[in-house]
């Protein structure tokens, strides 16, 4: 099965992804982490983008705040689908790096998930691939039962509260 690649702008992104990553590990999805900057290791982060299809990577989801340089040039270097996750930083709390991410010039597409929403972009990349897995598409069901199975016993209990 094809893998996931992460790029964070900085290392302080990290933490934002750490309840994503372990969804991917319970979906049984390969993924590997790295830190490249638009701006400071350019070079860095295009070959990771570039070089993502013969290392075995099916999707790569990209994430920085700010001006949020970072989906849009990793976009640039490859065909695999790129999710930008726009990280909140600086005074506009992530809405500067949401229309970064989503303004991409025709041909460059980058798909977005809402400011912060590294579990959302899991999801999806792992979407992508279970077009081609039935067993991925089993998991994603399993996840989405547990879910529903958790709304309703919240819903459960509160029957008869005040």
């Amino acid at each position: 099965m094809k893998k996931v690649l992460i790029i964070l702008g900085s290392k302080s992104d990290v933490e934002a992804f750490d309840k994503a990553r372990k969804l991917l590990t319970e979906l049984g999805l390969e993924h590997e982490l790295h830190i490249a900057s638009a701006h400071r290791t350019p070079t860095k982060a295009i070959d990771l983008a570039s070089t993502a299809v013969e290392r075995g990577f099916g999707v790569i989801i990209a994430a920085a705040g700010m001006a949020a340089h970072l989906p849009g040039v990793v976009a640039s270097h490859t065909l695999l689908p790129v999710i930008g996750v726009p990280l909140a930083s600086g005074g506009l709390g992530g809405l500067d790096a949401l229309l970064s991410i989503t303004q991409m010039p025709e041909g460059i597409p980058v798909a977005s998930v809402a400011i912060g929403g590294a579990v959302n972009a899991c999801i999806l990349a792992a979407e992508i691939l279970a077009g081609a897995s039935p067993e991925l598409r089993k998991k994603l069901e399993a996840y989405r039962a547990k879910l529903r199975a958790k709304v309703e016993e919240d819903d459960a209990g509160l029957v008869g509260e005040a």
